[in-house]
């Protein structure tokens, strides 16, 4: 047990909305719908394997059993590594929901071995990053008339151990380092995050903020690439830690307080970590990194012939 971990203590409820969760069906993902289920929420639990998916459901239903006010879960399939399939998730969430609340942006692969996406990206900076700026740009007309909206992007304390190499994202000229690779696709995120609301700010978007954080360290599955990736023995060595490390529970605190949380529903574009805003690392303060980071995402994704920030919403066509 850690001696420190921030909670959220906000009573607020979330009957009436709706939330997307990337990654939810297990660890601070999975953490995260529950609680947002136990406040009332329709929650999207939009993960690559539906089966797991399914599993994770079951549970927290079977753990909210006799709980007054739940909310709804809905399994949808989203692989952050594709970004077909991001444009198909969006485009069904785009037909079906009325409102998009909350999104976060949550899941992720940790120092995995080297690797593409099926579009050709380094599989951590594709998967950590552009995945979820492609699915945040692509629902942003709908959160934009969902207001007041939060877009929570999950981040790790890893942003600081290295910079971002915007000669080389995706190592086609240099050599592999997974933890290096790892850093990189989170300090995307935070850059991401940050650059987010300064362009909402521009184009005088009100009620939709914009949030990045630190979880913590956490006893979950994302660390099986170490003995492949570090050197043998490494999630052995970890696991002595374990007593020391979050719980999935602990972890997703600051995740829901980002999403939740009134104490900080007039703040974005901030970094958190224990629930608290916390400053991260210069290299993520870099307004020339920020809209560089920007620029190149949208050439990769291919939205540079896209605004999400006058685009019209497209309206539900299937309620």
């Amino acid at each position: 047990m850690p001696f420190f971990s921030g909670r959220c203590l906000s009573t607020s409820k979330l009957i009436g909305k709706t939330a997307i969760i990337t990654g939810s069906n297990t660890g601070i993902g999975k953490e995260t719908a529950l609680d947002f289920y136990k406040r009332g929420a329709k929650v999207i639990l939009a993960c690559r394997s539906l089966e797991k998916a399914e599993d994770a459901k079951k549970e927290i239903e079977e753990r909210c059993k006799g709980l007054p006010e739940t909310g709804n879960l809905v399994i949808e399939r989203c692989d952050l590594s594709s970004l077909k399939s991001v444009r198909d998730f969006s485009q069904k969430v785009l037909d079906t929901e009325p409102h998009v609340n909350i999104l976060v942006n949550n899941a992720g692969v940790m120092m995995c071995p080297k690797g593409e996406t099926e579009d050709g990206f380094e599989t951590q900076f594709g998967t950590n990053h552009l995945g979820h700026f492609l699915l945040t740009l692509l629902l942003l007309p709908r959160i934009k008339n969902s207001t007041p909206a939060r877009i929570v992007t999950v981040s790790s304390k890893a942003h600081t151990s290295y910079g971002i190499n915007f000669e080389d994202l995706n190592y086609k000229r240099r050599p592999y380092s997974a933890i290096q690779a790892y850093s990189q696709s989170k300090l995307a995120n935070v850059l991401f995050s940050r650059e987010l609301a300064t362009k909402l700010k521009e184009y005088n978007i009100e009620g939709v903020n914009t949030y990045s954080l630190h979880p913590g360290v956490i006893k979950t599955e994302l660390g099986r690439h170490m003995d492949d990736t570090l050197f043998w023995g490494a999630r052995k060595l970890f696991g002595i830690l374990r007593p020391f490390l979050k719980s999935p529970e602990l972890g997703a605190q600051t995740t829901i307080y980002c999403a939740v949380d009134e104490k900080c529903a007039n703040e974005t574009g901030l970094y958190y970590s224990d629930c608290v805003v916390t400053t991260p690392h210069s290299n993520a303060l870099n307004d020339e990194y920020a809209k560089k980071l920007w620029d190149v995402s949208m050439e990769l994704v291919g939205l540079q012939d896209y605004n999400p920030f006058t685009a019209n919403d497209p309206g539900v066509k299937n309620k």
